[in-house]
């Protein structure tokens, strides 16, 4: 059982409802109506707000603290934080540590790396968020060194990108 059993049950929940929303949302096609859906902002910067007193409080919440489910949920929730970039800068560091440790999962925190770059229009190193190009293709966009992209991805656990296009 993780060390903090309640800890874990809420983000458990808040995950739920945030894939929740999302799933409503996309059924009645407002998540794709263009812009950030409201209601789903609404939920994505009410769990960032928690999200930001754990980390406060415990630091980020590995595996060790709330399970493996539960560190997975945490990463969801900082993953749909897009409107807190200060989290997210903040969150990276403790992230990259646990996934050292064995707490997380290496590729959530190459993943927010690439995520935070992504948002501040920096090229990826992992290429893990993709976009629409100019002709209409999901792609990565810039990519840091694209020659050693292959190694990285192998570092964290990534398959190769083109398996993750196909």
């Amino acid at each position: 059982m993780p060390a903090n059993e309640p800890l874990r049950r809420e983000l458990l929940e808040i995950a739920r409802l945030d894939r929740a929303t999302r799933a409503e949302l996309a059924a009645s096609g407002d998540l794709f109506d263009g812009g950030y859906e409201p209601r789903m902002a609404r939920v994505h910067q009410r769990n960032a707000q928690r999200l930001r007193r754990v980390i406060e409080s415990v630091g980020w919440p590995g595996t060790d603290l709330v399970g493996p489910d539960g560190a997975e949920a945490a990463w969801l929730v900082l993953q749909h934080a897009i409107a807190e970039p200060d989290l997210l800068r903040r969150a990276l560091p403790l992230l990259e540590t646990a996934a050292r440790e064995g707490r997380a999962d290496p590729v959530h925190a190459a993943m927010l790396e690439d995520r935070i770059r992504f948002f501040e229009g920096r090229p990826q190193r992992y290429a893990t968020q993709l976009d629409w190009d100019a002709e209409g293709k999901l792609s990565p966009g810039k990519v840091e060194d694209p020659r050693r992209l292959p190694e990285r991805r192998l570092a964290v656990g990534l398959p190769p990108l083109e398996e993750q296009m196909a």
